[in-house]
C-alpha cells in the first residue's frame, strides 16, 4: 500500500503566523490527563492484544474495526508482527449518501474506502437507482480506483458495481500527456499501479517542491489536491530525479517531462514510482491550481 506524499507547502501565497499547538495544548493540564490516558490505553491494549494473539496461536486475526476511528491509528498499535492482508469496507445504504455529502464523514468514508479492496453497501434498496450509484461510484473513486464496489440486498442476493472508469489519457501515445485537470487521477492510478506506468514517459503540468526527502539531485513535482473539502487540501507528488533541480524556484510552475520508473525511495519505506526528468520548462498557473482524484 502506498501513502500519499505531503509536504509542507499552502495553497495559496498568504502571510502566516506562527501558532505552536504543541506547546499551548502541553499547558493544559486536561489535555496532557487525556494525552496520557490515551497512551496508556494503547499500549494496554496492544499487550493485551499480543497476549491474546499467543494464547490462540492463530495464523490469522478478523478485527472489526469502528468507522469512527481512522485506520492509522490501528496501524500504529497493531503487534510489530501482525501484517495487514486484507481490508473490507462496509456500508450502511439508508445512510451512505447522507454521510457521503457531510464532509466531516466523507473524510471518515474515504479514510477507510482509500485503504480497502471492496466496500459492500448493505441495504442496497436504498441505492438501487443509477443517480445514487453514480454518486457512490464517484465517491469511492475520488480514494481508490482498485476498490471494488458491492450492493448487498435484504435477500442476500449481491449486485457488482460496472460503471467503466476509463483513464483521461492514452497510455499507448510515445508520451503519456497528462492534462492539467488530470493529475490527481494519474498520481492515484499510479500509486496503485506503478508497474502499469514502469518505463513510460510521461508530460504534466506541476509546482516545484523543494524538500530534502526527495533525495539526492531530486525535487518533488505535484499539485495541491483536495478529496472531499477545503479543509483536507494536501500536496502530492513523486520524488523526481533531475540535475537542474538547484535552479527551480520553490512552488513555481513548471511542465516535466520524465520516465516513471518503480523502485525503492525512502519517501515509501519501499518501492513506488520514482521519476527521471528528461526535461522540466517553465509553464503558466492553470485557471484551477488544486485538483481531485476523480
Amino acid at each position: 500500500m502506498f501513502l500519499l506524499f505531503t509536504v509542507g507547502m499552502t495553497a495559496n501565497a498568504q502571510k502566516f503566523a506562527l501558532i505552536d499547538m504543541e506547546y499551548i495544548l502541553k499547558n493544559i493540564p486536561a489535555y496532557q490527563s487525556a494525552t496520557n490516558e490515551l497512551n496508556q490505553a494503547s499500549k494496554q491494549w496492544q499487550s493485551e492484544v499480543e497476549k491474546l494473539g499467543k494464547e490462540a496461536d492463530a495464523g490469522r486475526v478478523v478485527i472489526e474495526y469502528n468507522g469512527m476511528w481512522l485506520l492509522q491509528d490501528l496501524a500504529n498499535n497493531l503487534p510489530e508482527n501482525w501484517i495487514v492482508y486484507q481490508c473490507i469496507a462496509t456500508a450502511d445504504g439508508t445512510t451512505a449518501l447522507t454521510y457521503a455529502r457531510d464532509n466531516s464523514m466523507r473524510s471518515l468514508m474515504l479514510d477507510k474506502i482509500a485503504r480497502s479492496e471492496l466496500i459492500v453497501f448493505n441495504r442496497a434498496e436504498a441505492v438501487n437507482n443509477d443517480a445514487a450509484r453514480q454518486e457512490l461510484h464517484k465517491l469511492v473513486r475520488q480514494a481508490s480506483r482498485k476498490c471494488d464496489i458491492a450492493y448487498e440486498f435484504a435477500d442476500g442476493s449481491v449486485a457488482y458495481d460496472d460503471i467503466p472508469d476509463p483513464l483521461p489519457f492514452d497510455l499507448n501515445a510515445p508520451i503519456v500527456e497528462i492534462g492539467a485537470a488530470d493529475f490527481g487521477i494519474w498520481y492515484m492510478d499510479c500509486q496503485d499501479e506503478p508497474q502499469k506506468y514502469t518505463g513510460k514517459t510521461v508530460r504534466f503540468l506541476a509546482q516545484v517542491c523543494q524538500t530534502n526527502r526527495a533525495g539526492k539531485n531530486s525535487f518533488v513535482p505535484g499539485r495541491f489536491a483536495m478529496t472531499c473539502c477545503v479543509q483536507d487540501i494536501q500536496f502530492v507528488g513523486f520524488p523526481c530525479s533531475y540535475d537542474g533541480y538547484k535552479a527551480l524556484e520553490q512552488r513555481a510552475w513548471v511542465t516535466v517531462t520524465a520516465k516513471v520508473n518503480y523502485k525503492f525511495h525512502n519517501i515509501y519505506r519501499g518501492k513506488g514510482p520514482v521519476l527521471t526528468a528528461i526535461s522540466v520548462e517553465p509553464a503558466e498557473k492553470p485557471q484551477n491550481d488544486v485538483v481531485t482524484f476523480s
